[in-house]
């Protein structure tokens, strides 16, 4: 038996005004969702537990098989493990994220997308700034700082992504005396990057500043049985985003890599159904993540979301449906 679950990850959506109260999956050409459906079974599966935060981790945990109120434990850790940093026991993983902030709110979560090259430039200054704690370079705007104390764990933090044109006065960390150590470095930062040369000259190219850090979705190092163990199947991932790269890890999967999967609109759809159909081969179930409808979800880019959910389809998922019969017996989700 072979699996393929494929997610389009922010997919889903409200009726839209712009397009007659129709959703973007209504309005999409998508000929071979439309025959999954037909053919297929239909149902609603609850991905996030009462009283958890929604988000892309819990929910991909909970697609995969795993309760995420025993697994769970933030965000953080999992990008961690995408990134190869072994966490010790007092260890809090954050999510880093290079934002823009003007007139003391936050206008843009991802700095216009700054790039992964120089996201490098800015950690290596805050590392050299900062004593407490680490800084590591993930993926674009996407980093991650470590703090060495537990008690770290009791802080609340939100998603910039929430917060967009609110006050960040009102959402920094909170609860307790570590919280304010992390306020104080979030704060700090704005005063490092604001004048760096990075930004200096991003600015002479009409791209917004990251002139401050945002530090979010921290957790510790989880304790998870390998998908194998836990169900007998030899799995990978595909997908660009190091979120789910993390999951990977600790599941025991194969993180597939595809040249071209950025984890953003420009991904590259057609590589992500080859591999794919490739891994088949040689694993029992295979993870396919798109990030793109979630990115442009975010942007509030209807034709994007749109213009992603018909790439999904006929790049992915129609080779798929093509390739699938010729095992003796499948499983498409």
């Amino acid at each position: 038996m072979k699996y393929v679950i494929l997610i389009g990850d922010g997919m889903a959506d409200y009726p839209i005004p712009e397009l007659g109260d129709k959703t973007p999956l209504q309005v999409a050409e998508k000929p071979n969702m439309d025959q999954v459906a037909k053919e297929g079974a239909n149902g609603l599966l609850k991905t996030i537990p009462d009283g958890m935060e929604p988000g892309s981790d819990v929910a991909n945990l909970a697609i995969m098989g795993y309760n995420p109120k025993k697994y769970y434990t933030g965000r953080g850790p999992l990008e961690a493990a995408s990134i190869g940093v072994e966490l010790k026991e007092d260890d809090i993983a954050f999510r880093c994220n290079f934002i823009t902030v003007h007139d003391g709110r936050i206008i843009d979560f991802n700095a216009n997308h700054i790039s992964t090259s120089e996201s490098s430039e800015l950690i290596k200054t805050l590392n050299k700034h900062f004593k407490i704690g680490k800084f590591y370079t993930g993926i674009s705007y996407r980093n991650l700082y470590i703090y060495p104390d537990k008690r770290a764990l009791k802080v609340k933090t939100k998603p910039p992504h929430d917060i967009i044109g609110e006050p960040i006065e009102y959402h920094l960390p909170s609860n307790g005396e570590t919280a304010e150590k992390l306020k104080q470095i979030i704060k700090e930062s704005h005063r490092i990057l604001k004048d760096h040369p990075t930004n200096i000259e991003r600015s002479k190219r009409g791209k917004l500043p990251a002139n401050m850090i945002w530090l979010w979705g921290q957790g510790q190092k989880p304790r998870m049985e390998t998908l194998k163990e836990k169900y007998g199947l030899k799995g990978a991932t595909i997908t660009g985003v190091d979120l789910i790269k993390g999951l990977g890890v600790y599941l025991g999967l194969d993180n597939i890599n595809v040249p071209g999967a950025t984890g953003y609109l420009d991904t590259d759809y057609k590589a992500k159904g080859k591999y794919a159909i490739k891994a088949l081969q040689d694993h029992d179930i295979i993870f396919i993540h798109i990030e793109a409808p979630d990115e442009a979800g975010h942007a509030g880019d209807i034709k994007e979301k749109i213009k992603a959910i018909e790439n999904i389809d006929s790049k992915i998922l129609g080779p798929l449906l093509d390739e699938l019969p010729s095992y003796n017996s499948f499983r498409l989700a």
